[in-house]
């Protein structure tokens, strides 16, 4: 339990954070800034926040799945079904009784409206909010959904959570992309789950190999959590990771078509990244997957509908097959119209591929 107005650092910590352009191309936490940076105001009458949370801890360590590399390695809270769904439901449940017991109003929300639930689950004690930016739990690790009852009724607080993090740089360290400038700050321009769900354009250069086999978010600053080793695996049976969506074969992934894509991950989170955007990722995969057996597949999508889909088929092929192949591929393809796929020609058969960036605190 915590009060509406127990965040007052929210606010201007928000306005930092877009003011530095850390957001990206995510408009809408700027349209909605007021709101997301002060509970009171998306709903005035609310008096007390009841913050909830959900434990879905994988199976296994998302780390080790990244040697995979002809496997694609899809965020652990993706491999079950869409949390939004799923805890909102719960929650919807819980409101209800809570509405009927109380006779007080209630507003339920899962990261479906402008809310700031790490800083407010912080000050409701479910956890502090460690470098990495994400909530942490002394039972539970990095590991955890949010979810948010507001109610009219006056609730007594908990007591908020103090910082456990101490000295360790875990999270921040093992970074790929070096996306966290100090630590409890990110730079989401940077970082691997942004770039593969909520970026809708092409993926910079110089972070398509740091991607390495991450085709949907990226676990690495919550896996190296020292806190996850008390975490236990997800008690709620939706949440645990579906056949599909675990380690799935890249060569597979990359023959869906839209109505494909759309079955295969029908209750999934993934399914609103749209197909284009989801074949982009599977691309960069699988041009770091080292395996030229997958070129043919590749090939096939230089002819693809989406101009996004045909510069990482481009990419893909440059990083797995010679130059010269690449160059009597070139000749065979109709005459290319997008200007960025053009120019993602250019640079293959320039050969420039591009720099990497840090990796696990490496320059590469």
């Amino acid at each position: 339990m915590t009060r509406p107005d127990a965040i007052p650092d929210a606010a201007p910590r928000l306005r930092t954070f877009l003011a530095e352009g850390h957001h990206g191309t995510m408009g809408w936490m700027a349209e909605t800034a007021d709101r997301r940076g002060d509970p009171t105001v998306l709903w005035p009458e609310a008096r007390s926040v009841l913050m909830v949370s959900a434990n879905y801890a994988p199976e296994r360590d998302p780390l080790g799945d990244l040697p995979h590399t002809t496997r694609g390695l899809i965020s652990a809270y993706a491999r079950g079904d869409d949390y939004h769904d799923v805890l909102k439901k719960a929650l919807k449940r819980l409101g209800r009784w809570f509405a009927e017991t109380s006779g007080a109003d209630v507003k339920v929300f899962v990261d479906t409206a402008p809310v700031m639930e790490k800083p407010l689950a912080e000050a409701a004690g479910l956890g502090w909010q460690g470098k990495h930016t994400n909530l942490v739990n002394r039972a539970f690790g990095s590991w955890l959904f949010l979810g948010a009852m507001f109610t009219t009724a006056e609730l007594e607080p908990d007591t908020p959570e103090e910082d456990h993090c101490g000295s360790c740089r875990a999270c921040l360290d093992i970074c790929p992309t070096a996306a966290f400038p100090e630590p409890y700050q990110l730079d989401a321009r940077r970082c691997i789950s942004y770039l593969t769900i909520e970026h809708k354009d092409h993926i910079p250069v110089e972070f398509r190999r740091p991607i390495g086999n991450r085709i949907y978010g990226c676990d690495d600053c919550l896996a190296v959590c020292p806190w996850n080793k008390f975490a236990q695996t997800a008690r709620l049976a939706q949440l645990h990771a579906k056949p599909d969506r675990d380690l799935p074969d890249l060569a597979e992934l990359a023959n869906l078509d839209d109505a494909a894509f759309r079955a295969r991950f029908r209750k999934s989170p993934i399914k609103r990244t749209g197909r284009d955007r989801f074949m982009r990722n599977v691309l960069i995969a699988i041009g770091n997957s080292g395996d030229p057996n997958l070129a043919a597949s590749v090939e096939m999508l230089l002819s693809d509908p989406s101009p996004l889909v045909r510069a990482m088929a481009i990419w893909a092929l440059c990083e797995l097959i010679p130059k010269a192949e690449l160059q009597a591929v070139q000749l065979r393809q109709p005459a290319e119209i997008d200007p960025d796929v053009r120019a993602e020609w250019h640079r293959a058969l320039a050969g420039d591929k591009g720099v990497g960036t840090k990796t696990n605190g490496q320059e590469t």
